[in-house]
């Protein structure tokens, strides 16, 4: 097992320095906490633990977390501490605009700054939607006390005249099926109500039920809290028993950068291999690593992650959906059948303060149809694919287990859009010079692009395309793409083309290739063209003059190094601030 040898208990905890004393500024912090009827003696050195809570209604898949934040007190009561609730910014997916990702560093500060101003000992991370997840971890990172995760967790399945509909791969799916004629808008209508219908995040495996799973792996959540839904009783449980462990955590001091070890990130990458995960796992683990001092790049991710079968079939890459999952054993399942065949660190140590192995040795896989054998697996190479080249310098991602295999080696004509914009005003035009045999090309829409980096990579196909059955085409972008979708879609291309990467100097007609198997994206010009390109290229993005927009423009970082800002990287930890008064 990892080291970790518990500190000596009772002893003086972080929190005194605000609460432990008869000084007037002691009295002065614990008289006005008091005014909530909290009795004396809740100030006499036990352990304060902060629930970190991003429920808001503008996030839907958080909006049922204030019942979670209750059972994660009576928890941390039974245990003896002090919970103290607190909002910090919820990153909702579903309505933020530009795009999430632009706020997931905002939110990150927010968590740190609250922790380290705040008399808190712990914290337990009340997380749900995709990015309030590496946003909370981060954010606790940066500050190292002892943290602990908790989902909100998946909606239930929905259903649309019989057939499983999972949350954005099946908007995906329908709205390429009106522009085909396939369906009506009626029946996209109606499918509408099917959609989402309980609390909870997305039910496929996307970017939250992708980060739920990361969080497990990497250790800092309890065994099994990925998987259940929002809505099932022991999602409650779950809450309650973190409540009861944040407590046993401060008392050994058990921090973040004791569980988040080069070993545990490694774990983390090869477990988003075999679920199939979002590639947006990959922006996130970077960052996190970030904050803790773990030096992690995209050739761990194409290493690691090269050799690792997609077991779990679920959506988009597969069948089913979440609750199947869940009910199949969800990723302790996983996590055994990895181990077991080697391809784990079983030792390293997780928030429950036992080995990672010893969380999951005992589970059984209830449902070998959605927890695949690895011979039946949906590919044997699902970890995600980097792809460098003379078009992606410091690399680009794809997604083996949701890309078309007749594409994973292609060479087609460049199809150009200068940007989002201009991809919306020509992508329906009948008039457009593309075939299913083009590679469309998608530029300036990266963190500075965008800005904030959309998930807008996985461009839908011209209609006269869809006319023809075609279903999937080679799309290259500095984009992301949601979890949820899908297909042979080359994204993260880094330098960005809003920095002056080479994606910025294609050019309709060039020929571009892309080789999965030999990890290669190559636009085909010769080299003294490419440089002389380069050389004239000046950027058509005006930078922002003011307000949090600028900050990010002027600090974020590619998305090959987690797209933090380069001011927040590393720890600053806990030191406890110069009195207020």
């Amino acid at each position: 097992m990892s080291q970790f040898t518990p500190k000596p208990w009772p002893r003086k905890l972080r929190s005194t320095e605000w609460f432990g004393g008869t000084s007037r500024d002691h009295i002065y912090h614990r008289s006005w906490m008091k005014n909530q009827g909290l009795p004396a003696d809740l100030f006499d050195g036990r352990p304060v633990i902060g629930i970190c809570n991003t429920w808001s209604q503008l996030t839907p898949c958080n909006a049922h977390l204030r019942d979670l934040a209750d059972r994660v007190k009576h928890g941390i009561y039974e245990a003896g501490g002090l919970p103290l609730e607190f909002p910090v910014f919820s990153v909702g997916e579903s309505s933020l605009r530009p795009t999430a990702m632009m706020y997931r560093n905002m939110a990150a500060m927010d968590v740190e700054e609250a922790l380290r101003a705040n008399p808190l000992d712990g914290v337990v991370l009340l997380a749900g939607c995709d990015k309030t997840t590496p946003a909370l971890i981060m954010g606790a990172c940066s500050v190292d006390i002892p943290s602990i995760v908790v989902s909100g967790g998946p909606m239930l399945n929905g259903y649309f005249r019989g057939e499983r509909v999972g949350s954005g791969t099946a908007l995906w799916q329908m709205s390429e099926d009106i522009k085909a004629g396939k369906m009506t808008q009626e029946d996209f209508l109606e499918a509408e109500q099917s959609m989402s219908r309980s609390p909870g995040s997305c039910n496929t495996m996307g970017t939250a039920s992708s980060m739920a799973s990361m969080a497990e792996a990497l250790g800092m959540a309890l065994s099994g809290n990925a998987a259940i839904p929002a809505v099932d009783s022991r999602r409650r449980v779950m809450a309650h028993l973190t409540g009861r462990r944040i407590v046993d955590m401060v008392k050994d001091d058990l921090k973040p950068s004791d569980i988040l070890t080069r070993e545990a990130f490694e774990n983390a990458i090869r477990v988003n291999g075999a679920i199939g995960g979002s590639t947006n796992a990959v922006i996130h683990l970077l960052a996190i690593a970030g904050r803790v001092g773990v030096d992690l790049t995209l050739d761990d991710w194409d290493k690691l992650g090269q050799e690792i079968a997609t077991i779990v079939n679920l959506m988009p890459s597969g069948k089913y959906l979440m609750e199947e999952f869940f009910y199949a054993g969800g990723l302790p399942v996983v996590i055994k059948q990895l181990a077991e065949a080697g391809k784990l660190h079983k030792d390293v140590i997780t928030v429950s303060g036992t080995s990672v192995w010893d969380e999951v040795k005992d589970v059984r896989n209830s449902n070998p149809d959605v927890i695949l054998p690895v011979e039946k697996a949906l590919t044997q190479q699902g970890g995600i694919a980097v792809l460098k080249g003379n078009l992606a310098p410091q690399g680009a991602v794809l997604k083996p287990s949701a890309a078309s295999e007749h594409l994973l080696q292609h060479r087609g004509r460049a199809v150009v859009f200068e940007d989002i914009d201009d991809y919306k005003a020509k992508i329906n035009d009948e008039a457009l010079d593309i075939d299913e045999h083009c590679i469309m090309v998608l530029k300036n829409c990266g963190p500075k692009g965008y800005p904030g980096m959309a998930e807008v990579g996985n461009m839908g196909l011209p209609p006269k395309v869809l006319r023809k059955g075609i279903k999937d085409m080679v799309r290259i972008s500095d984009a992301r793409m949601s979890g949820t979708a899908y297909g042979t879609v080359v994204l993260h291309t880094t330098p960005e083309a809003a920095a002056g990467g080479p994606l910025a100097v294609v050019q309709n007609g060039d020929m571009i290739e892309l080789d999965v198997a030999g990890r290669r994206l190559h636009l085909d010009i010769p080299e003294a063209e490419l440089e002389a390109r380069l050389a004239a290229w000046k950027s058509s993005i005006e930078a922002p003059k003011a307000g949090y927009i600028k900050l990010f423009h002027d600090h974020v970082q590619g998305a090959d190094t987690g797209a933090d800002f380069d001011f927040l990287k590393g720890c600053r930890g806990a030191a406890v601030p110069k009195d207020s008064h």
